[in-house]
This record gives structure tokens, sequence and C-alpha cells, in this order.
């Protein structure tokens, strides 16, 4: 059933008040869990205790006031590492994916958000892989191990291959890099989109929007281990087709053109 854009009709104050609400509710849960998580990694690694970061994500999606679902396709294997290619909205993106699936997700996130109080703190102490910008071939090169340490520990790794958030909600061109380390280190890809985030928080607004229905795709896996260096390109732009075709897909349906 088509609802159209719910940022097309006039903002009330209603809409600003409850905003500021769910705002207030959500730094209200993100300061005391992050705390809590970044005083239990001193005693446990952050693998050893899912169950804190679950309950994290969990609420800070509740507090946007979104109903949350995920789809998984059976061929996403508990016992297995992948990387997580995930479409990228807004700033809630990470929470609003990590609970679609056990794995134990590491992030990719810009080195100057380490900077950022409790946030960047906690990404830091957690692991979180940082990227510089205009790092180069040494840069790739180093997350290159990164990627390899954290797969060989088991984990997943989460990316967001577009590197900036759509203003439009279309999926931007994917770029190579995360591409490049998964056939350089022959781990499966696992198309993630995102649907219905970017109606209730967008890139340009401080202004949250309650009541939608946000779903969780993870397509099954896409194999890099029979690829070599020149197939990088067709693999990045299957894996953009996938989450393309989910994200155009919701719109058409929100908008009654589908």
């Amino acid at each position: 059933m088509s609802g159209g854009d719910p940022w097309d009709r006039p903002v009330t104050l209603v809409d600003r008040a409850v905003s500021v609400a769910l705002w207030g509710a959500g730094l209200a849960w993100l300061a005391p869990m992050m705390g809590t998580m970044m005083a239990v990694a001193l005693v446990a690694r952050p693998d050893r205790t899912q169950w804190l970061s679950r309950l994290y994500c969990r609420g800070q999606v509740a507090m946007t006031g979104a109903r949350w679902r995920a789809v998984v396709d059976p061929a996403v294997r508990e016992d297995r590492s992948y990387i997580f290619a995930c479409n990228h909205v807004n700033l809630l993106d990470h929470v609003t994916m990590y609970n679609a699936t056990p794995h134990f997700k590491q992030g990719v996130e810009l080195e100057s958000h380490f900077r950022i109080p409790i946030y960047g703190w906690f990404m830091k102490q957690r692991g979180t892989i940082p990227v510089r910008r205009g790092g180069g071939k040494a840069q790739v090169r180093e997350l290159t191990q990164h990627f390899a340490r954290e797969l060989q520990l088991g984990h997943s790794i989460l990316a967001f291959p577009e590197g900036t958030r759509s203003r439009d909600g279309r999926v931007q061109r994917f770029r190579l890099g995360v591409f490049r380390m998964a056939q350089e280190l022959g781990v499966p890809i696992v198309p993630t989109t995102v649907t219905g985030m970017y109606e209730v928080l967008r890139a340009d607004s401080a202004l949250m929007r309650p009541g939608g229905q946000v779903t969780v795709y993870c397509d099954a896996p896409v194999p890099t281990d029979s690829l070599d260096a020149d197939n990088v390109p067709d693999l990045a732009k299957r894996v953009q087709a996938i989450v393309s075709a989910r994200v155009d897909a919701h719109l058409g349906e929100r908008d009654g053109t589908g």
C-alpha cells in the first residue's frame, strides 16, 4: 500500500516537538548504554558481550518510533564471516541493520569521528576500523590488514560503499575499495539494504518523523574467491544493482508508482 513521502507534508509544531522528544530519548539511551559497553569492554571483548550491542541497537531504533523487521536470505550462514555492504541514508544505518543477523560486525568509520564525545570514544574502543580521507594506496593496504585480522577472529565487516549518505534516498555509485579488499581476501559480500529509514531521518535535517516501517534485507552472499582484480568493477556493480533494486521497489511502492 502506498503512503507517499511523509516529508511532502508541511512541518507542524507538533512534528517538531515529537522530533525533539525522540532525539532526547535517543540520547538518553545512547549515553548510558555506550558507557556501560565501554566499562564492560575493560574486562571482556565486545564480541563476547554481543547481547549488550544488540540491546543498544534495538533500543536506539525503537527510540525513532519506527517499526523494524529483517528479511534474511537463508544462504546467509551464521557460521561464516562476510562483508555486509549496505546503503547509507542517515547516522542510524549501522544500528538499524546490526540485529538483522547474529554476526559480530566490525564497522568502518572516518578516523575523525573518533573525536566525537561518547560515540567516537566507544567506536574506537570497540575496534572500529579507521579510515582517513585521501589515504591512498597505503591506506588500502592498512585496511586490508585490518579486515584480515577481523575475519581471522570470525568477525564480519560492515561497510557503506557509497562513502557518504544519500541525499535523495536512491543508491549512489558504489566505490571500489571495499570490493577490492573482498576480492583479495576471498570473503563473500552480503548485499544489505535498509528501506524506510530515509523516511524517518534524512542527512540534511535534524527532524525525525516516527511511525514508519523500516526493513533490513540481507540478500544471498555474492562469492569473491573465484574472482581476480579485473572482476572488481563488475562485482561492485552487481552488488549495487541488488541493493538499488530493493530501494527502488520500496520507493515505488511508497509513492504508488511501483
